[in-house]
């Protein structure tokens, strides 16, 4: 195969994954990541360093349009950058000492999480504009549009969103995702935002968490510029794409396909981590 068709195949398989991810809400790198590895037998760790790239791309753009619109809580943003941003660095730093078999078990592990995830039914959390005294200290509470005005709302229970953070910047430096899930989890289970907030706030921080364990791949030589960029490229048209679909779509069928098919590359995976399948 030469380069240019492997590129060509590698640029219209990432439009496809940021396609499939906008629609979730998973993002691309849910399937960039085995297809490189399982399709093409591209180096895990390469996968993951072209992923960590696409994932500041994507979210760069969305994450300006939320916090112009008002859904986005910088403050809570940045407080929690802390923790995922120390997570995402343990993450890469432990993903260059684990064998890329055990790399590949966990990403199945995660994937199968983020398919049960993309399909749960989601209300809007009914956060009251009250906060507890932690919140308070650290100015906390805000304000979002709805189709009924500026809706107050206040942040509980901010050491355990603390830690859930921490730990999603774990998975996102250690698997090359944008962990949104469990960033979402923190804020709209665990701190009792709205749900609304908790999706902007969770596209404003991504990127952030990616850049932090980008910069480790990058210096251990896991970000091929060859590879990255019809990577980047086509998550962020696949992802602009999906967007614009995404307002006229039945999302609802389109997920529990997503789904199948994110369960099956799960199994996959593990399989192939489990077999030793996964190029070293």
């Amino acid at each position: 195969m030469s380069i240019l068709i492997f590129t060509l195949l590698i640029l219209a398989g990432s439009v496809l994954a940021g396609f499939l991810g906008a629609l979730t809400g998973l993002g691309g790198g849910i399937v960039i990541i085995p297809l490189l590895t399982l399709v093409f037998g591209v180096d895990i760790r390469y996968a993951i360093g072209a992923s960590l790239v696409s994932v500041i791309a994507t979210s760069s753009g969305a994450a300006a349009a939320y916090v112009k619109e008002g859904f986005s809580n910088i403050r809570i943003g940045m407080f929690l950058e802390i923790a995922t941003s120390i997570g995402a660095l343990c993450g890469a730093f432990l993903a260059l000492h684990l064998a890329t078999s055990s790399i590949a078990i966990i990403f199945g592990l995660v994937l199968i999480y983020s398919a049960y995830i993309s399909n749960k039914t989601r209300e809007e959390n009914l956060s009251t504009p009250d906060s507890d005294r932690l919140a308070l200290r650290l100015k906390m509470n805000s304000s979002y549009p709805t189709p009924e005005g500026s809706k107050s709302y206040g942040a509980r229970n901010v050491p355990a969103g603390f830690g859930l953070m921490f730990i999603a910047g774990a998975i996102s430096g250690l698997l090359g995702i944008g962990s949104g899930a469990v960033k979402v989890l923190a804020m709209d289970r665990a701190m009792r935002l709205p749900f609304k907030v908790s999706t902007a706030t969770s596209n404003f921080m991504i990127g952030v968490t990616a850049a932090a364990s980008a910069g480790i791949y990058l210096k251990k030589g896991y970000i091929d510029p060859g590879l990255t960029m019809p990577v980047m490229l086509g998550v962020l048209l696949g992802a602009s794409i999906g967007a614009h679909f995404l307002f006229g779509a039945k999302t609802k069928k389109l997920r529990t396909l997503f789904s199948v098919i994110i369960v099956i590359l799960a199994i996959e995976m593990i399989y192939s981590g489990i077999k030793g399948g996964i190029i070293k």
